[in-house]
């Protein structure tokens, strides 16, 4: 197993372990709107967007060279 996947296993573990530990409810002001979500509906959304913004990074960097 090559290391840049033993690490990405480690982070995507570490993420899935701290998004189940946070199962509170936070208030989230989106400009006009307060939406009240329990915490690991925010965290697992900004994970996600946060993977998609990668993949279209890497994808575009990619398509440059």
């Amino acid at each position: 197993m090559r290391i840049r996947t033993l690490g990405f296993l480690v982070l995507a573990g570490l993420a899935i372990w701290f998004i189940a530990v946070n199962t509170g409810s936070v208030s989230i002001r989106l400009w006009i709107p307060t939406v009240t979500l329990p915490l690991w509906v925010v965290l697992t959304v900004t994970l996600l967007v946060g993977i998609l913004l990668g993949m279209f990074l890497s994808m575009r960097r990619r398509a440059r060279r």
